[in-house]
């Protein structure tokens, strides 16, 4: 029988395509980092850029040159999506995660070197160490950036603290920040959400503007901008970041009630769905359809208990 499984020792390489490349991510389920895998949420994160990049602020011509640093890149696919339109990218993460995070650069730079894709359009990553709250790993990606951005990066209460310090350390007066993840426990996204309203301006990305595939109501992104009253470095952005900034403001939000994501209940009908389409499909998925079904498993699993 064939392996569906997204974490299964046989499944090294993660392969995708983002405009236009084949891109191809290394990673290592097995570890005890949850860095070293490729998830959900930064698929959706580049499959909504690539379909909102034919105008506007995602727009090639936008962010040509455009800073941006990505926070817990793990394998480093959303990195690799505002490369691949043009912006200079620097990849962090925790020391034990970089040598795959290096490979995944080497490898995918490599590959877009290799083909048709005109060089000129792609912008250039680079990694880096960065511990959240370390002042000397902040100090030496030199601040402030365009763009900041993150998937999967809130998954405990012990980490909203520093990842919002950390935002701030790196953020000038005009900077973007763009998160997605995915919701595994109500209580931390609505501690999350207070925070994040406490001190930015949140707007949540509209399913509509998604990729019709490459989304879930589980996954969300946020566009956020610092409120006039957060305290950030007093070195000056680019120019270039003002009209993001005013575009930002008008951008389309949707919100979400509290009572959306109630785990146990939507898990079971989200597996009901799942179980009509592996129906439909005479159990052959694809991709992402397995990896929503490995998805809703682990979180049911978290509320069996082994005796």
């Amino acid at each position: 029988m064939e392996d569906h499984r997204l974490n299964s020792p046989n499944t090294s390489a993660v392969a995708l395509e983002v405009l236009g490349q084949q891109l191809q991510f290394s990673q290592d389920p097995n570890s005890k980092h949850l860095g070293t895998t490729v998830w959900d949420a930064s698929m959706v994160f580049v499959k909504y850029l690539e379909k909102n990049c034919r105008k506007g602020r995602f727009s090639p011509v936008k962010l040509k040159g455009k800073r941006v640093i990505e926070l817990g890149a793990g394998c480093g696919v959303a990195g690799f999506g505002m490369a691949l339109l043009g912006c200079d990218v620097v990849s962090t993460d925790q020391v034990e995660v970089l040598p795959l995070l290096m490979r995944n650069v080497e490898r995918n730079t490599s590959r877009i070197a290799q083909t048709n894709h005109d060089p000129g359009s792609f912008g250039s990553i680079n990694v880096a160490e960065l511990d959240w709250g370390n002042k000397n790993h902040i100090q030496a990606v030199d601040p402030p950036f365009d763009y900041i951005i993150g998937t999967d990066v809130v998954y405990a209460e012990h980490l909203l603290e520093p990842l919002m310090q950390t935002i701030f350390s790196l953020s000038g007066p005009r900077t973007t920040i763009l998160l997605g993840y995915e919701i595994r426990s109500t209580t931390v996204h609505k501690q999350m959400l207070e925070m994040w309203k406490n001190n930015f301006e949140v707007k949540t990305i509209p399913k509509t503007k998604m990729d019709t595939k490459y989304q879930h109501d589980c996954i969300q992104l946020f566009i956020m901008g610092l409120k006039n009253q957060a305290v950030v470095p007093q070195k000056q952005v680019p120019s270039h970041a003002e009209e993001d900034r005013s575009k930002y403001e008008n951008d389309e939000d949707e919100e979400i009630s509290e009572d959306t994501f109630v785990s146990l209940d939507y898990n079971k009908k989200e597996l009901s769905e799942l179980k009509e389409v592996i129906h439909k499909k005479n159990g052959k998925l694809d991709d992402w359809e397995a990896r929503r079904m490995g998805s809703v498993a682990a979180r049911l699993l978290q509320n069996v208990k082994i005796t």
